[in-house]
């Protein structure tokens, strides 16, 4: 059986570093971070006071305001997204087989943010009796984004939820890209939306010490590969893509933004948050994606790595693309955008994946950014983009990104050509 060819023709996204991809575009090549004061809660007593949070978002001018009331933040980021992906890429919904069009929505944590304050407020009463928001399910659960997606726009075709903690909406876009190319579908919209920046999901990280805690330095805490990096910058937001069978966006003449080539997906099988030591699952994932694209490591031009600013993390994932790449990972280009838009958990490998793609279309690497004294474990040879962008004639993107429990997730995006 041939595969379907599976392009990009739509994207989407509320981000801390802008509400348009024209914006996120300009502020992944400026290297401008998003990272700032707490402002959704009351953070005086936090160990972390700072977090990248998506600034100005109106629901409003997508989601009818009775159906806000309804929805957590991170179903309105996911709303919000898919219609402004819709918009982008220009399908006309009345002409168009709604029952071919799916909604594949990654997600770590769901609606916590909205159920946090119902347990308050419940034993805070003090009589004992559950009275709760009639929507609190609905709210929380982290399937319901997906739900919403498919209901507000009529797509009737597959539609549900990954949850793989960081790696979740790689995973979404992965499955989307496998139903296309096994002709299960002709369109989905995928991505991620994550909504964690409330009390529980502070105080829960900086219990697990991954966190960054440097309050005086706040808007360039992010520093992945810094000798003196303390932990990953929370982030939020939400980022949709169209992925749609090639000759299916040709015959409506669509606008392609790049080609997904590549899949790859592995587990460590190790520990709850750290990664194997010797790369066990990173390699093997990374491997599994060039052997599915029917390319070798040589091809490869620029990797968006997970690079969350963590002790650990970042020292396993280079090590283990000098591992696979050998002399070849010094001829490419290697950046971590989290640098820039911190770490939006579930949503990451949504926001890369874009970060991935713009690589492609413009010719510019995006750049990672606080990085003054690298670590002495990193090899300083790498071409690890520091402090600005490069210009660079992109043909193939791998975009990687793992999650608590081992998840491993590897694309590769191709520029598109006939």
């Amino acid at each position: 059986m041939e595969l379907k060819r599976v392009v990009i023709t739509g994207i989407g996204g509320f981000t801390p570093i802008g509400n348009s991809i024209e914006d996120i575009f300009q502020n992944l090549t400026n290297g401008t971070s998003g990272s700032g004061p707490i402002t959704r809660f009351n953070s005086e007593n936090c160990k972390t006071r700072f977090a990248c949070e998506v600034k100005n978002f109106d629901p409003s001018l997508f989601i009818d305001k009775k159906e806000i009331r309804k929805m957590d933040l991170f179903e309105q980021f996911a709303v919000a997204a898919a219609a402004q992906c819709l918009q982008d890429s220009e399908i006309d919904l009345e002409t168009i087989n709604r029952d071919r069009i799916g909604v594949i929505w990654g997600t770590g944590i769901g609606g916590l943010g909205s159920y946090e304050p119902e347990l308050k407020s419940f034993y805070e009463s003090g009589n004992g009796t559950p009275r709760f928001n009639p929507f609190t399910i609905t709210k929380l659960i982290p399937n319901m984004a997906a739900g919403l997606i498919s209901i507000k726009f009529g797509l009737q075709g597959i539609s549900y939820a990954t949850a793989s903690a960081c790696a979740s909406s790689s995973h979404a876009i992965i499955d989307a890209v496998n139903y296309i190319r096994l002709n299960k579908s002709d369109m989905f919209i995928t991505g991620g939306s994550e909504a964690p920046i409330n009390i529980s999901s502070i105080g829960g990280f900086n219990a697990m010490k991954a966190l960054s805690e440097n309050n005086e330095e706040m808007t360039t805490a992010s520093r992945p590969f810094d000798a003196t990096r303390d932990g990953f910058v929370m982030a939020e937001g939400g980022v949709a893509l169209m992925l749609e069978e090639l000759e299916h966006a040709k015959q409506r003449g669509a606008h392609i933004y790049a080609e997904i080539v590549g899949c790859g997906l592995t587990s460590d099988a190790y520990h709850l948050t750290a990664p194997h030591p010797d790369g066990r699952g990173t390699v093997n994932v990374m491997k599994l994606a060039l052997e599915d694209a029917g390319l070798t490591p040589n091809d490869i031009d620029y990797i968006n790595v997970h690079g969350t600013s963590t002790p650990i993390g970042d020292i396993t994932e280079l090590a283990s693309i000098q591992k696979l790449f050998g002399e070849d990972a010094y001829k490419i280009n290697i950046s971590s955008t989290k640098s820039i838009t911190g770490h939006m958990l579930g949503a990451a490998g949504a926001v890369e994946a874009v970060a991935s793609v713009f690589a492609i279309q413009k010719g510019i690497i995006p750049p990672t950014m606080h990085v003054t004294q690298l670590d002495e474990n990193i090899d300083s040879k790498l071409n690890l983009t520091l402090g600005e962008a490069q210009q660079r004639n992109v043909t193939y993107a791998l975009s990687n990104t793992f999650g608590f429990g081992g998840h491993n997730s590897t694309l590769i995006f191709k520029k598109y050509s006939e």
